[in-house]
């Protein structure tokens, strides 16, 4: 992470796929953001409290803790409930989008994505922090 994209605000990227992560962190990264990109959840919040995030953006399939529990955990910490959570899933269903919306996520992108659509709900997101 560079000090110059803090800027426009610093991003906890969690996804399980390396090409997706490498995608999303280039082109994040590419619009002025700072990206922190991980592969799971595990360590998440001993990470938060080091990199004080403006965003969390994350898959829900992941190994270890699956991102419905995450955002679950975050929308009952005292310190993060109101971090906003951008999902970007491959779960199409309306009832995974419902759960996700449901336990706390502020906005649900399906893959592939396309990169005006993540750059926007991004800048909604942060806009409206």
């Amino acid at each position: 992470m560079t000090s110059t994209s803090d800027n426009l605000g610093r991003i906890i990227l969690i996804e399980n796929d390396y090409g997706n992560r490498i995608l999303f962190t280039d082109y994040l990264e590419h619009c002025g953001y700072s990206v922190l990109p991980l592969v799971d959840g595990m360590e998440l919040l001993e990470i938060l409290e080091k990199v004080q995030p403006s965003l969390l953006m994350l898959n829900l399939k992941l190994s270890g803790i699956d991102g419905f529990s995450i955002i679950e955990t975050l929308r009952r910490h005292d310190t993060w409930y109101s971090l906003p959570i951008l999902v970007v899933s491959g779960y199409t269903l309306q009832a995974d989008k419902q759960k996700a919306y449901d336990l706390g996520a502020d906005a649900y992108l399906v893959k592939p994505v396309l990169p005006s659509d993540l750059r926007l709900a991004v800048e909604q997101l942060l806009r409206s922090r």
